[in-house]
């Protein structure tokens, strides 16, 4: 059987970048499953897509940064290029009505400013503890900054890997909440929400990785398996304390030119 002749090439037209959030139970579903998923909203949103060329091409596609799984985010972002001219907001429309409930399209802006991957310096993080007493966390975390530094193993596809934590935190700090049912046991007892910047270097640290750290320093371990939700990334801005912190939005640039 004949080999089907290559996909004709032709040059971008333009470029989006696209910020997305992952909600629900879509937090479980992998950077993989989400990679499948939003290429099938793609065709059946007839996206004029750009592609590659050769005899495989691919849809242009740009992801970045993207959350662990099992991690929720609000502020996931990726870089797709099309044939033809297009409306930033009706790609926005199209691909969001395209895609399933938990995966949704929350920004579309034309791409006009190089060096995109390099204004992600930083992601905040929310975790919730579920059952862990927020002055237990923070005597925890006091231990954790005190140190010059500690490392972790993280296994990958490549074996155990070992991280550096703490160069990598730019602020960490717990505030108090009431736990929801959902998240704990018992809906009465407290749940300490760790608030964390970190620095998004290589290897990245994760907030998996923080809470490896928080365990081997202080045997911090929550019941529950703790809920963690990305709510930004961007470009890092750090003033004389805790709260001059700033995570700037990484699409400004583009609409501003």
């Amino acid at each position: 059987m004949s080999r089907k002749p290559p996909r004709e090439f032709v040059a971008p037209a333009q470029r989006f970048r696209i910020r997305y959030a992952k909600r629900g139970r879509l937090r479980f579903a992998s950077h993989r499953d989400f990679q499948r998923a939003f290429e099938r909203a793609l065709r059946r949103a007839q996206v004029p897509m750009a592609y590659s060329a050769g005899f495989s091409p691919h849809p242009k596609i740009s992801y970045a940064n993207a959350a662990p799984t099992g991690t929720a985010s609000e502020a996931e972002y990726l870089e797709i290029a099309v044939a033809e001219p297009c409306r930033a907001e009706d790609l926005r429309d199209r691909i969001d009505h395209a895609l399933p409930p938990g995966l949704d399209v929350v920004e579309v802006v034309e791409a006009r400013t190089p060096d995109f991957i390099q204004r992600l310096e930083a992601s905040r993080w929310r975790i919730e503890l579920p059952g862990i007493d927020p002055l237990v966390a923070k005597e925890a975390v006091a231990a954790l900054l005190k140190e010059p530094d500690v490392v972790v193993e993280r296994l990958t596809k490549n074996g155990m890997r070992k991280v550096e934590v703490v160069p990598a935190v730019v602020d960490l700090r717990v505030v108090a909440a009431q736990s929801s049912a959902a998240s704990a046991p018992d809906p009465t007892e407290g749940c300490a929400i760790l608030l964390l910047v970190l620095r998004q270097g290589t290897p990245a640290v994760r907030p998996d990785d923080v809470l490896a750290a928080l365990r081997s320093v202080a045997d911090l371990a929550p019941r529950v398996p703790p809920q963690v939700t990305r709510e930004s990334q961007g470009p890092l801005a750090e003033g004389g304390n805790a709260d001059d912190i700033t995570i700037g939005d990484p699409l400004a640039a583009d609409r501003e030119a």
